[in-house]
């Protein structure tokens, strides 16, 4: 049988100390990078393969990072995500990612889950069903990096990274109100989380600078889903008085929208406007095409990985204060261009 290369076979074809050896392929900041290609162009011509356990248990780190997500199904969280994989794959870490599919339970399993593994930190959005925190608390207690993308929550005081919520409900009422349309209705989630919240914010306050009324029968609650779109928006249809453009919390309830004004009848964008929030994958291509805000995936996901990874660098926990907020982006397509308008 042939022997297995050691680090010690690595050093010796260097002629350096196997100290030097261990610490070049372990990336540590105080090896030259011509000594760090050396060894690993040494290491690879020997066939040497790292012993991935001991080396976590010899630095405490198992270069591993666990990424919680509410549903790899939407477009939204799957891009934020490839963008997050993309810089720690870069950095010599490797993304384990858990779906939650938006319950709380499963999101607290997750974590536990992570934590079992002793990953070496957490990035995560936060399930609509999550009303409870003490999980995340957990993961403080423990002093592991924790990061939180999109679904944030003030009260846990960790390194953030989301968008403008509010401002992005603004420019949607607002584009709405440019193209013409004066009735416009809301349609929100049930769950009362923040980012839907700010949304609903920024539509009404943007109906009052532009002198239209706020009236609460425009505004109807639902899923975060196709169908609630549909009922929502035959809810709003069946009332005296009916809107003539609808602000949608995100994309999919906007294309139940769009479905639902075609099954009436009802000419999209002629008649009526629609528009909705996260540029999700297929808004480009349904028929008309979904006018939407974009929430900047890839920085989102570039940002919340530079959080973590400057909180290592540092050698500390990352500090609660770091939140940072991205400007949300119109994207004017079919859905809202009036003719004339």
């Amino acid at each position: 049988m042939k022997k297995k290369t050691t680090i010690h076979d690595i050093a010796k074809e260097l002629k350096t100390n196997i100290s030097t050896v261990s610490r070049a392929l372990n990336d540590h900041p105080a090896i030259s990078t011509i000594t760090k290609e050396a060894v690993k162009e040494m290491a690879q011509k020997l066939n040497y393969r790292q012993n991935k356990i001991a080396s976590s248990l010899r630095s405490g780190r198992t270069h591993t990072i666990g990424v919680i997500i509410p549903s790899a199904e939407l477009h939204f969280f799957g891009s934020v995500v490839h963008a997050i994989e993309q810089a720690m794959n870069r950095n010599g870490y490797t993304v384990l990612l858990y779906q939650s599919n938006e319950s709380f339970e499963q999101e607290v399993k997750g974590i536990e889950t992570f934590l079992q593994l002793h990953v070496d930190g957490i990035i995560a959005s936060i399930a609509l069903g999550t009303k409870d925190f003490d999980h995340f608390k957990e993961i403080k207690k423990r002093n592991i990096p924790l990061i939180l993308f999109d679904r944030t929550n003030d009260t846990l005081e960790v390194p953030s990274v989301f968008i403008d919520d509010y401002k992005g409900g603004y420019i949607a009422t607002e584009h709405l109100i440019r193209q013409g349309y004066h009735r416009i209705a809301h349609i929100n989630s049930r769950q009362q989380i923040k980012i839907f919240n700010d949304r609903l914010r920024g539509y009404r306050d943007a109906l009052s600078d532009y002198g239209l009324p706020y009236e609460e029968r425009l505004v109807e609650f639902g899923d975060v889903s196709i169908e609630s779109g549909k009922i929502c928006t035959e809810k709003l249809l069946s009332q005296s008085g009916r809107p003539d453009a609808i602000f949608a919390v995100e994309d999919f309830t906007a294309m139940g929208a769009i479905q639902q004004l075609k099954t009436r009848g009802i000419a999209v964008p002629a008649e009526f406007g629609v528009i909705g929030f996260a540029n999700e994958g297929f808004s480009p291509y349904i028929t008309p095409s979904l006018s939407t805000i974009d929430q900047q995936t890839r920085i989102m996901g570039k940002t919340a990985a530079g959080l973590f990874l400057d909180s290592i660098g540092k050698g500390e926990e990352p500090v609660g204060t770091s939140q940072i907020v991205l400007d949300p982006v119109l994207v004017v397509r079919e859905s809202t261009g009036r003719q004339g308008v």
